[in-house]
């Protein structure tokens, strides 16, 4: 059960130590939970990404990330940004984490005039994106052993 008392702060990651909480959370989420591969779950978007924690007190509880495409997704226009690797630790699943996490990814695409953000879904988190105004594009996929949906959201 989540300790609701605990307010959650949404921060931008800082510093390499920041990081790695948010590669902690992600281990426990995707690799542990979920059997990603870490060849898979870990990529060179990890350097250059802005990266986003959610913190209960001095606990990491969540995480996503936010990069530019090079180059807009088919039929769209100007700069596009790409969120992903989302996760949130059990404990602080249904608590609202997810859609902070989101809103904060979000309000820096704005802030860097990216025009929409574009994202690859779990089946299973597909109902969560349109409760945020992402629209669904595409054929189902596999990516890392699940099935995806392409998921897009204009600024």
């Amino acid at each position: 059960m989540s300790d609701t008392a605990t307010p959650i702060v949404i921060v931008p990651v800082q510093n390499e130590g920041e990081l790695f909480q948010a590669l902690a959370i992600r281990e426990v989420v995707f690799i542990e939970e979920q059997s990603v591969p870490e060849s898979l779950e870990r990529d060179a978007e990890d350097a250059t990404a802005f990266h986003v924690l959610a913190m209960k007190g001095k606990h990491a509880v969540g995480t996503g990330r936010l990069w530019v495409l090079p180059a807009a997704p088919a039929g769209e226009h100007g700069p596009w940004g790409r969120v992903g690797r989302m996760a949130v630790l059990s404990s602080d699943r249904q608590s609202g984490v997810g859609g902070r996490l989101l809103e904060a990814l979000e309000a820096e695409a704005k802030r860097r005039g990216l025009r929409g953000i574009l994202l690859h879904a779990q089946l299973s988190a597909m109902e969560f994106y349109k409760r945020h105004g992402y629209e669904a594009h595409g054929a189902v996929f596999e990516e890392a052993g699940m099935p995806h949906l392409e998921m897009k959201k204009l600024l």
